[in-house]
């Protein structure tokens, strides 16, 4: 396991669009579908990184926190599941059941997402505004497995809040650290 960080995709990108397989209920599903009328957040997540591990319970509590307000939220795994299949679309199901996933849990076989998005670990988190402009890319909060810091959600909570108060999103931003995509 590398420790990576996140790439910074460009603030201002427009949202990549996508149509991917939602391991939960077996459909297609766009970003059209997942989009929230005042913003939309997209997780790159995978079901065996220590450092998604660790922040689950935060990733549910931020998404129903935020749901209800107009956001919508999406997780993506991206990872070679050949060579690490306890990834796998059926295995994505099951954590996504284990972890009250509330939003869709999507499998992106071709990996071509994660390099539209050029996402570069797990976890990784995208905001996107209602104008599907990003805002925010980066890290959860600062809590990493062993580190002692307390799950908050604090980076990416005050970049929704600033959405939810007109305000501009703070800066500078904290890119994410996790294990490395599995690229085929």
């Amino acid at each position: 396991m590398a420790l990576t960080p996140s790439n910074m995709l460009p603030l201002g990108t427009k949202a990549p669009e996508f149509k991917l397989l939602d391991t939960r209920f077996n459909e297609m599903i766009s970003f059209a579908q997942i989009k929230g009328k005042l913003g939309t957040v997209i997780m790159f997540l995978c079901n065996h990184c220590p450092y998604v591990i660790h922040v689950n319970e935060e990733i549910v509590r931020v998404a129903n926190d935020y749901r209800v307000m107009g956001f919508g939220f999406a997780a993506i795994s991206s990872n070679d599941v050949g060579q690490y299949p306890q990834d796998a679309p059926d295995l994505m199901k099951v954590v996504a059941e284990e972890n009250d996933y509330t939003f869709p849990y999507l499998y992106d076989a071709d990996q071509s997402v994660a390099k539209a998005y050029d996402a570069a670990c797990t976890p990784d988190f995208y905001l996107f505004d209602r104008e599907d402009k990003l805002v925010y890319r980066g890290q959860l909060d600062a809590s990493r497995p062993g580190n002692g810091v307390p799950l908050t959600g604090t980076s990416l909570r005050e970049a929704i809040d600033a959405i939810l108060g007109n305000k501009k999103v703070p800066e500078p931003q904290k890119p994410s650290m996790g294990c490395n995509i599995k690229w085929k």
